[in-house]
């Protein structure tokens, strides 16, 4: 299992309804509500995942995972969004060599958990 997750989202209840779903499967999750916030604490407590909305005021999500990955490699991240200019960003993270999975907004509890269950095993080498 995951040791640490991170769920970031400004929408609070967003965050907080799926840092709760990843807990009760079984996970350590720990809601942010903005990037920066989240940044720092990947620094001082390297996550083994991070999920992350896409649209947010500041420093979007794709902005935040290509920084994440850049610092901590291992970490993976997956992320969300319910806008269709995500695609815009993703391709242009992709063409920096930073490819992410994403999810659609509204994220139904099992695929979210099917998904976290599917990047840890992909971590950890399970076929």
């Amino acid at each position: 299992m995951a040791k640490q997750i991170l769920v970031v989202d400004d929408e609070k209840t967003i965050a907080d309804t799926l840092a709760a779903i990843v807990r009760h499967a079984g996970y350590e999750a720990n809601a942010f509500y903005d990037a920066r916030s989240a940044l720092a604490r990947v620094d001082s407590c390297t996550p083994d995942l991070v999920i992350s909305d896409v649209g947010m005021p500041g420093m979007n999500g794709v902005d935040m995972a290509v920084l994440i990955r850049e610092r901590y490699p291992e970490c993976k991240v997956l992320l969300f969004s319910g806008q269709a200019a995500t695609l815009n960003m993703l391709e242009k993270a992709g063409r920096r060599g930073y490819n992410f999975q994403l999810l659609a907004k509204p994220i139904h509890p099992t695929d979210l958990l099917a998904k976290v269950t599917s990047l840890r095993h992909e971590s950890e080498g399970i076929a």
